[in-house]
């Protein structure tokens, strides 16, 4: 793979399109406006200052990562990308609307990602007329920064599409896992008890959310995790696989 696009540039968007630029690829990241780019760049040049002033990465290799990311507010300009990793509002809708579009623009063989943390890739693949063609990569937050990217098959996912992603995150720097395609797959599945457990504490008055000596209140309380990590709405679209509806 040589071309990437990134769709969606936010928190989650820019910095994936960081992760590419910085395996030395060419990377298009899109959104529907100027003034929304525009935060995403600032956004991946705050992150790589801070890592230059940390000493984690030096001027050169700053201006050189983004040399290779181009921003534009038109979808017809990852017509020719390899690979389409989309990072829109974890919502059904417009993740198949995004899916459906990039189907009608892109290249036959352009491979399509969706960053979702919780939703059917196959529900998403089918909105195209390649689901063989698509497949999940939810990066985890820091995008950037950490180290694993869970992989999802949907029931179509073939065996090229699911190695050529696996490749192209690991040229870049990234820990893979793969798992099929479940509601909130592995990690949130595993995140989403516990996060319940920690309201249920709070709900029994174990301790309070903050400002106890044992907990200082600098730290995130579970409202706080929830909704910095997206998964309240996994909570809510995905607690049937606990054993009653969350707390949150």
């Amino acid at each position: 793979m040589n071309k990437i696009g990134v769709v969606g540039a936010g928190t989650m968007g820019s910095q994936i399109a960081l992760v590419f630029a910085d395996g030395g690829l060419e990377t298009t990241l899109y959104d529907l406006t100027n003034e929304r780019l525009g935060w995403g760049v600032k956004n991946i040049e705050s992150l790589l200052s801070r890592q230059v002033a940390k000493g984690k990465r030096n001027a050169e290799g700053r201006q050189a990562a983004l040399t290779r990311i181009r921003t534009t507010s038109s979808l017809a300009d990852l017509a020719d990308a390899d690979l389409v990793v989309e990072a829109v509002f974890e919502e059904i809708k417009t993740k198949r609307e995004v899916f459906g579009e990039l189907d009608r623009v892109c290249a036959p063989m352009t491979i399509f990602a969706t960053n979702t943390s919780t939703l059917s890739v196959s529900e998403i693949a089918a909105a195209t007329g390649r689901p063989a063609l698509c497949i999940g990569t939810h990066f985890l937050i820091p995008a950037a920064l950490t180290p694993l990217v869970e992989v999802s098959r949907g029931v179509e996912t073939s065996d090229e599409t699911h190695d050529a992603v696996v490749e192209v995150l690991r040229a870049c720097g990234k820990e893979t896992v793969t798992f099929a395609d479940a509601p909130a797959f592995v990690i949130n599945r595993l995140y989403i008890p516990l996060l319940n457990e920690a309201f249920f504490l709070l709900q029994e008055g174990v301790n309070a959310a903050s400002g106890s000596p044992s907990v200082p209140s600098r730290r995130p309380t579970p409202r706080d995790s929830t909704w910095s990590t997206g998964a309240s709405r996994a909570c809510r679209s995905n607690w049937a696989t606990s054993t009653g509806p969350p707390p949150c």
